[in-house]
């Protein structure tokens, strides 16, 4: 499994620090699978459309049904976000 460091928020641009507070959640924490974006934020934002676009846009599969699909993905892939 890959390891991939983060910028932590003290030493992050001030750009970084916008998306970090756009995406945070409301106890201040951002998903992981987003910080790692930190050295790029473009794809930062290119990852969060992405995932947007996947998770809530039109789909004959459900949020539901498409939640169940991530989370067997990653149980196989030993992803545990």
């Amino acid at each position: 499994m890959a390891y991939i460091s983060y910028i932590n928020y003290e030493n992050a641009t001030e750009e970084v620090r916008a998306l970090h507070d756009k995406f945070s959640d409301a106890d201040g924490t951002v998903d992981n699978i987003l910080r790692i974006h930190a050295p790029n934020p473009k794809s930062w934002t290119a990852h969060y459309e992405l995932y947007a676009t996947l998770m809530r846009g039109r789909s004959d599969l459900s949020r539901a049904q498409r939640e169940m699909i991530a989370v067997v993905v990653s149980s196989i892939n030993e992803c545990h976000y």
